[in-house]
């Protein structure tokens, strides 16, 4: 086992020159690549048109979606103003409730609707002097 063992080549046999393998021929590989760069185009083609026809899609919407949404904006504002106007309503109706309510004002109120007054008040007439003056200053006086 541990003895000297012949070499392979001896110099009773010619000396073997190995023989060329076959390269692949390189076509079929750029014929793939060719075909891959077609599919990568045609996805990327197919991507976009639709990416464009969503993009259509989006802005049509938004063109028809927005005078609508204009129009709702307006309305909107008018019932805030009648919903302020009404709340100005609500408060004055509110005080004027109470205060028809309100025992210790009822004399008051009474007087101010029915022309009725309490008994210990006068009424004050006020007459202008000056359209008095003014009468007796055009009545012609007699002279003797």
């Amino acid at each position: 086992m541990n003895a000297i063992q012949p070499s392979r080549h001896s110099s009773q046999q010619p000396i073997q020159q190995p023989t060329p393998k076959r390269l692949k021929s390189p076509r079929p590989k750029r014929h793939l690549r060719t075909r891959s760069y077609q599919v990568m185009a045609l996805e990327t083609t197919a991507k976009i048109g639709v990416n464009v026809a969503l993009t259509v899609a989006a802005v049509s919407a938004l063109t028809q979606l927005l005078p609508y949404h204009w129009s709702q904006q307006e309305k909107l504002r008018a019932i805030r103003t009648e919903v302020n106007l009404a709340e100005v309503r609500v408060s004055t109706l509110k005080a004027e409730f109470s205060r028809n309510f309100d025992p210790g004002q009822s004399n008051q109120i009474m007087q101010q609707q029915g022309y009725r007054f309490d008994p210990n008040q006068r009424r004050i007439v006020f007459t202008d002097k000056q359209a008095d003056s003014s009468e007796s200053l055009d009545v012609p006086q007699s002279s003797p």
